[in-house]
């Protein structure tokens, strides 16, 4: 048995447990096996472990000091499967990527100077640079809760997250297929998509074209009959044209995301009113809100001709940010130039919830019965 150093944190609008990378090294297991033992995978309650049982709340953020010019921080992100027993390591979470700044301060790996600080943080998995600001008064973190997020019921800490230069990090292009939409096989429903590579690998696809209005919630499109399974074969075939994989059935479950995305319809316009509403698939099922990698490529997509995202989007809108119609309130994202680079970026919101140990029982490693 062996205790572990970990912080429990909220990021944006998931929760994740924080660890230093050298203290997940454990003798004679790989950090895929530490990690699905520590959240009780596989299991669907993760009864047994750290996991709360759904996509937004099994998530491990891995971290350490950089000695690379240019970063000040490393992170690596886990998306940590919960009926099966795998990791997926193909994506960034940008939620989750809001506790790494708060995080390195009180670690002391960045020096904190009076008023703002800004910590750069690279993320391993996809070599996405991302710039963050935080409040830091007087040289001192400021955890003030001063803010709101859509999701989040109580206040938080403001975090400010730009994505340098974020288009084709995992693929090579902003357009992995060379064009800004595409339509996919007669197997399943020869539907028109649009893949962008910008935060994250993510399929856009129309709401209309899928059957739904778009402004649905998330329990109305998982209870769908036949909707969820649709989705998955759209999303995995688009995986296959943007290289991610070879065969539909190899695609990453977190990977690519996939959008369901509709003009707001005037009785469910937010205030401010939204330019696009989202509908995001995560792990399979509907999110709650909309993960930030997401809206980072859809900010993009939305300023790209001939996307499907570009036909419901005003252009004067897309070439500064979007306001992002999700189910938990409207979600606005910034584009900015700094040198010549583009940069996409959103405010997202953290809390520190615990600090301590978690516990690493001795193996065996999988499940003695099923659930």
């Amino acid at each position: 048995m062996r205790e572990i150093a970990a912080t429990w944190m909220r990021g944006g609008t998931s929760k994740c447990w924080v660890f230093r990378r050298d203290d997940l090294a454990v003798p004679d297991l790989s950090v895929d096996e530490v990690l699905l033992r520590l959240y009780g995978s596989p299991d669907a309650r993760q009864v047994d472990g750290l996991g709360g049982g759904t996509s937004t709340t099994s998530k491990a953020v891995i971290l350490a000091a950089s000695q690379a010019a240019g970063v000040d921080v490393e992170y690596t992100f886990a998306q940590v499967g919960i009926e099966e027993a795998k990791v997926d390591w193909g994506s960034n979470c940008g939620n989750c990527s809001a506790v790494v700044a708060p995080f390195a301060i009180r670690e002391g790996w960045v020096a904190p100077v009076d008023g703002e600080t800004v910590v750069r943080v690279l993320n391993t998995n996809t070599g996405q640079l991302i710039v963050q600001k935080v409040a830091t008064p007087g040289g001192v973190l400021s955890e003030e809760p001063t803010e709101r997020l859509p999701g989040v019921p109580f206040l938080g800490a403001p975090v400010r997250m730009g994505f340098v230069d974020p288009a084709g990090r995992s693929t090579g292009r902003l357009l992995p297929s060379g064009r800004p939409s595409d339509v996919l096989s007669a197997a399943v429903g020869a539907v028109r998509v649009s893949l962008v590579d910008a935060g994250a690998p993510v399929v856009a696809v129309a709401a209309a074209d899928l059957g739904v209005r778009g402004d649905e919630s998330p329990a109305e499109l998982d209870a769908t009959p036949g909707l969820l399974g649709r989705l998955d074969a759209v999303r995995r075939e688009a995986g296959v044209l943007m290289g991610l994989a070879e065969t539909p059935e190899e695609v990453e479950r977190a990977v690519p995301k996939l959008a369901l995305v509709s003009t707001p319809h005037p009785a469910d316009l937010d205030e401010p009113p939204a330019d696009l509403t989202v509908r995001m698939l995560s792990m399979g099922r509907f999110h709650p809100a909309v993960p930030v990698t997401g809206s980072v490529a859809l900010t993009l997509a939305g300023g790209l001709p001939g996307t499907v995202v570009h036909e419901l989007v005003d252009d004067a809108d897309a070439a500064t940010g979007l306001r992002l119609g999700t189910p938990a309130g409207c979600v606005e994202t910034f584009v900015e130039s700094h040198d010549g680079v583009p940069v996409v970026g959103i405010t997202r919101t953290y809390r520190r919830l615990a600090h301590g140990s978690v516990v690493l029982p001795d193996p065996p490693l999988l499940p003695s019965v099923s659930a």
